[in-house]
């Protein structure tokens, strides 16, 4: 696994936990920055979880908009944190290629979540995907 995949991973454990503790994610990151309890955190962990939590309203509108049949409280928390994190780097990172930020999101999902998650959010970041230049031309 590379270092940025270990880094999602990370991104994915802060966020998920911070939802379910209903916690800001930022500031439980914080607490694992200056923590010696923990491993170091990588600095792209640090970049997601920042980033999504800047624009999270925005990337929870859009997966509640192209989530077809679900709404984000109906979806498992792994899942809503697998969307934030792979809708983030599908329009705020750069330098992240759209087929692998989909790609990482598929693979967490499919090693964390039900057997059914790889394909939804392949199909929820997909349709995504097809509008992603306009999306970004207007953030």
């Amino acid at each position: 696994m590379g270092a940025r995949s270990k880094a999602r991973k990370r991104a994915l454990d802060v966020l998920y936990e911070a939802d379910l503790r209903g916690v800001d994610p930022v500031t439980l990151l914080a607490d694992r920055v200056g923590s010696t309890d923990v491993p170091p955190v990588n600095d792209y962990t640090i970049a997601l979880v920042e980033g999504v939590t800047a624009h999270r309203s925005r990337i929870d509108d859009l997966i509640s908009e192209h989530a077809e049949g679900w709404t984000l409280q109906r979806m498992p928390a792994v899942d809503r944190a697998v969307l934030r994190i792979g809708l983030y780097e599908l329009l705020w990172a750069a330098d992240v290629p759209d087929a692998v930020a989909i790609d990482e999101a598929v693979e967490l999902a499919k090693g964390l979540s039900t057997d059914d998650s790889p394909r939804f959010v392949n199909g929820v970041l997909g349709r995504i995907a097809v509008i992603a230049d306009q999306l970004r031309a207007v953030l």
